[in-house]
């Protein structure tokens, strides 16, 4: 469950907002527009503070097979006491440079990231979308499930009908 105690919007506008923003090729603009033609009034830059807090907690780490990065991180996850999911893919360089386009078409309307840190969040935000878009996410039951609701259960909400 996100933990949005103190923010002004419920937390069903702010998982449309950083969906729409992760999975589509939209500015945080358009995506203000889009709310308003619903009745909602958010700012964009309210939609790009969502997205730098929220989506780096729905992440996981991919790494390849090498023995190196899987130490590294087991290292990682001991310095900072942090529960941190790792994948391990055999090929991880072909599916990595395959899955680039799909990144580059969404990212290309944002025109530019305003520091590292936005950009580590959004990309890691655009690159679950992609994955749940292509079936790779492991959730229980989540064959039976839209690509929406997928990502609304993985923050912990149900989905509104």
């Amino acid at each position: 469950m996100l933990a949005t105690k103190g923010m002004r919007f419920p937390i069903d506008v702010i998982l449309v907002c950083i969906r729409g923003y992760a999975a589509y090729p939209l500015s945080h603009r358009q995506l203000e527009e889009m709310m308003q033609e619903r009745g909602v009034f958010v700012d964009h830059s309210s939609i790009n503070r969502w997205a730098i807090r929220f989506l780096p907690l729905l992440e996981k780490v991919t790494v390849d097979k090498s023995g190196a990065n899987k130490a590294a991180i087991d290292e990682i996850k001991v310095s900072i006491e942090k529960q941190i999911i790792v994948r391990q893919v055999k090929y991880l360089n072909n599916i990595v440079e395959q899955d680039h386009r799909a990144v580059k078409r969404v990212t290309k309307p944002m025109l530019n990231f305003k520091s590292s840190q936005a950009a580590k969040c959004v990309l890691a935000g655009i690159e679950l979308m992609h994955m749940i878009r292509k079936g790779q996410l492991m959730v229980e039951g989540c064959n039976e499930m839209s690509f929406a609701d997928q990502f609304y259960a993985l923050a912990g909400q149900i989905r509104p009908v």
